[in-house]
């Protein structure tokens, strides 16, 4: 079977503009919420990924009508869905194969009474569990039996009631799963210790506009009033802020100017924040970020002058999905920088391709990362390496972009399960990437 990698040209300088795509993580929550009714739900702003045509294909493997209206645009109408094939091998195999999955079943065990899962899949980034979405639809009143020989869950109910759900973790996909079961409940559902994220805040107003009852939109304190059934509606994604995180760290790595588009500023936290905090010089022009070329940044230190800790935390904390990216960037900083990954173990295993590249960075644990700027006194050499997960991927790209030597990374299905056409975007700017077929 043949795979693909990229090989990468270092001492890139990239120029120009580039467009967030839109955003994968909000994005399977819209889709999965397309089954709550069987009126036409348009969605726009889709980013054209391997996690969101897969996902996309399980939805029209159930019946959903899906119309694809252009590039990023797409027309969904679950009026007919066809349940039984929840339970054949082919949506079992295809659904091990995506993480987002798991969030087809608040919206079907909603409108149906009963769904399947088999254990899905994602990235290799430490435990993820799914207790926190399935507690939640016990809560509401669906029986849960697990398969242990088949890695198989089964949900089932009369009638989902509302209750007060009180979230173990703060989860931004069990968060949503529950919201999308509690919307079609018989009653009032207060979920506590909700994540409120901008992606979750999207999926309760475009559910909101579709006739649900939520109030607490962007607290951790979410009310929902039950109703009968919902409506359509028309919804636009927002763009990636993972993304444009990425670009963040791209320019300043390579000293590069790059105008990042549209990217919907009031939703970004503190994400800008954080990257000033490492000396990067960030312009903001309407609604368009301006990174210029910089020679050097530095990285700054707290008020009593201890080494600067950056660690990840639920919204509006700092995502960690962005803590790989902040972690390569401060390789040509001046200065120090621990990078405290809480949220999942095995996340920064990574950095020993970059150690072999010639960044300074100290391992402490599975959790913490010492990184000790270079300086641009020396450059990072392109070496062979393989993309664990899809951020890690990312990371390892912009390593090697800013390296005096040519590179190879390989498993880049990684990569294309997160970022649209990247390394044509990239091109367009600049860059030398080259795909090629192993």
């Amino acid at each position: 079977m043949s795979s693909q990698a990229f090989k990468v040209e270092g001492n890139a300088r990239l120029s120009g503009e580039i467009t967030p795509q839109g955003a994968k993580n909000e994005a399977l929550q819209i889709l999965s919420a397309t089954l709550l009714t069987k009126e036409e739900i348009t969605i726009e702003n889709v980013p054209d990924i391997v996690d969101v045509r897969k996902l996309i294909s399980l939805i029209s493997g159930l019946g959903v009508k899906v119309e694809r209206l252009s590039d990023d645009s797409y027309k969904f109408c679950a009026s007919d869905v066809d349940l039984d094939y929840m339970s054949t091998p082919a949506y079992q195999a295809d659904a091990k194969r995506i993480r987002g999955s798991v969030m087809l079943l608040g919206p079907i065990l909603a409108r149906y009474k009963k769904a399947f899962l088999p254990k899905p899949g994602g990235d290799k980034i430490g435990r993820r569990r799914l207790d926190t979405h399935l507690l939640g639809f016990q809560k509401l009143g669906a029986d849960f039996k697990y398969d242990e020989k088949e890695s198989k869950f089964f949900l089932e109910t009369d009638q989902l009631k509302g209750t007060y759900i009180l979230m173990d973790e703060i989860s931004v996909t069990g968060t949503a799963n529950i919201v999308m079961a509690a919307v079609l409940a018989e009653g009032k559902t207060q979920i506590y210790n909700a994540a409120c994220e901008p992606y979750l805040q999207q999926l309760c107003k475009m559910l909101v506009r579709m006739g649900a009852k939520i109030s607490g939109i962007g607290s951790n304190l979410l009310i929902i009033e039950g109703v009968e059934s919902l409506g359509g509606t028309t919804h636009r994604v927002l763009p990636d802020m993972i993304e444009i995180g990425s670009f963040i760290g791209l320019a300043a790595m390579t000293q590069s100017s790059i105008r990042i588009k549209n990217v919907s500023i009031p939703n970004l936290g503190v994400i800008p924040p954080t990257f000033q905090k490492l000396g990067i010089d960030l312009h903001f022009d309407g609604d368009d970020i301006v990174v210029p070329a910089q020679d050097l940044y530095e990285v700054q230190t707290f008020i009593d002058g201890s080494i600067l800790t950056v660690y990840d935390s639920p919204w509006p904390g700092f995502t960690p999905d962005l803590m790989s990216i902040l972690l390569v960037v401060a390789i040509q900083a001046k200065g120090s920088v621990l990078i405290h990954q809480k949220m999942f173990e095995s996340r920064l295993f990574f950095v020993d391709k970059l150690i072999d590249m010639g960044a300074q960075i100290i391992l402490c644990d599975p959790h913490r990362a010492t990184v000790i700027g270079l300086e641009r006194k020396s450059s990072l050499r392109g070496i062979t390496m393989t993309s664990p997960d899809i951020r890690a991927g990312v990371s390892l790209l912009i390593a090697a972009l800013s390296a005096s030597t040519p590179s190879m990374i390989h498993n880049i299905n990684q990569i294309d399960r997160g970022y649209q056409n990247i390394d044509t975007r990239l091109n367009a700017l600049g860059a030398n990437i080259e795909r090629v077929t192993l």
